[in-house]
């Protein structure tokens, strides 16, 4: 009893009995309405946990393999390594520092030619810093020796020259003798050691790992380039940095992770607002439906409009009926859409697997997308944006038809009632 009567014939409407072919259809356009909705909801939910898991599952598998935070001594090479990674360890936040040397080359293998990033590494020191040195990965790695010309190449790397275990490549780099007009490229063999394979293309089929003392020799370098360093949440990457940077006793250049890919990174935030915004617009569509449906409900409600005004009904009484009935239409439609499209996001790597094994198709090739299965992150602050915004427009979309319900004439309506 308690109720306000405005909300209990909203309410009422919304459960109207089809007494006539007019209402049945108004019926039908309020189940639309709900549906446009609620599939919109769900649609904006769903990409945007497969975003969310994109950014996850790609990112770290490039942390995997990239340094979390990298220290460069602005004299061109680390002296003392050792001193620094001692300097480094000091902040609570490292957990362990291995010294590198990086190299682009072109590896050859008869008629296979590939471009490639050779890191030298030291692989006692580099399991300190890199998660991917497990398994198969690091029994591959611990065969690198000094001074034996072994290469660890990544698994899509060797495919494409079609090497395996045991095979030689050809190193072509240019010489520091070559000139503008004479180009003369060194040539450095190396039989191969194994392979490793990180689960993101781009490193597994364009980088190769060799002992750092062989890089030292091919660069004429008497110590490493810079130092790596792994932190305890890669996340906090930025701040240890600016720490690092402030700490460490030398003119050292500090970078993280974060600025190396950070291209990368912002174009998968924006494609994540572009498609938030592009699929808002189905909501938006969902919400025209609604206005059409109360147009259609407050023409055919004219008599018992104008009968709740004889009864002394306010025009604000009568806009907020309407109102209740549309908005309540748009929440109908928000909580199937939130609920749908939550259950979606939470078994979308399942649902993609068998969408795959009973087309056979394969969603996503590694070669353009680096993973090959649909990677899913629900995100409650997500989850609560979308439906915000569907609540706001479900009821922007209620506010003319309402208003136009107060405009009727109630000597009009009842003239042929």
């Amino acid at each position: 009893m308690t109720t306000p009567y405005e909300w209990l014939i909203g309410l009422r409407y919304i459960r109207a009995g089809r007494r006539s072919g007019r209402n049945s259809y108004i019926s039908f356009m309020s189940l639309v309405s709900i549906a446009g909705v609620g599939l919109g909801v769900a649609a904006l939910i769903v990409v945007l946990s497969v975003m969310n898991g994109f950014q996850r599952d790609v990112g770290a598998r490039m942390i995997s393999i990239l340094s979390h935070i990298e220290v460069f001594d602005a004299r061109g090479i680390l002296t003392d390594w050792q001193a620094t990674a001692r300097d480094a360890e000091r902040n609570p936040a490292v957990k362990g520092a291995a010294p590198f040397v990086e190299l682009p080359g072109m590896l050859l293998q008869e008629d296979s030619m590939k471009p490639a990033l050779l890191r030298g590494i030291l692989p006692e020191q580099e399991a300190k810093v890199a998660d991917f040195m497990q398994g198969k990965n690091a029994a591959a790695l611990d065969m690198l020796q000094p001074g034996a010309k072994q290469i660890v190449l990544g698994s899509e790397l060797a495919k494409a020259l079609h090497v395996k275990a045991g095979d030689h490549v050809v190193l072509a780099m240019p010489s520091q003798q070559s000139t503008v007009n004479n180009l003369m490229p060194q040539t450095y063999r190396f039989t191969v050691a194994g392979t490793f394979e990180v689960g993101h293309f781009e490193f597994d089929s364009g980088m190769a790992l060799i002992h750092m003392q062989d890089a030292e020799a091919i660069l004429h370098l008497t110590a490493p380039m810079g130092l790596r360093l792994r932190i305890a949440d890669a996340n906090q990457a930025p701040q240890i940095a600016h720490e690092l940077k402030n700490s460490l006793n030398g003119n050292y250049l500090v970078r993280d992770w974060t600025q190396r890919n950070s291209t990368w990174f912002a174009a998968v935030q924006s494609q994540k607002h572009m498609m938030f915004i592009i699929l808002t617009l189905i909501v938006a569509v969902a919400a025209f439906n609604v206005v059409a449906m109360l147009v259609m409900s407050v023409t055919d409600k004219r008599a018992d409009i104008a009968i709740l005004r004889t009864l002394g009904a306010r025009p604000a009484s009568i806009m907020k009926i309407f109102m209740v009935q549309g908005l309540l239409s748009g929440l109908m439609g928000v909580a199937a859409g939130a609920t749908l499209g939550i259950l979606i996001a939470w078994n979308l790597p399942q649902i993609a697997s068998g969408i795959e094994h009973l087309l056979g198709i394969q969603l996503l090739d590694k070669n353009i997308y680096f993973i090959t299965s649909v990677p899913s992150q629900l995100l409650w602050s997500d989850v609560s944006g979308v439906v915000g915004v569907a609540v706001v427009l479900s009821f922007l979309s209620t506010l003319y038809p309402s208003w136009w319900a107060t405009r009727a004439n109630p000597a009009e309506a009842l003239r042929y009632e």
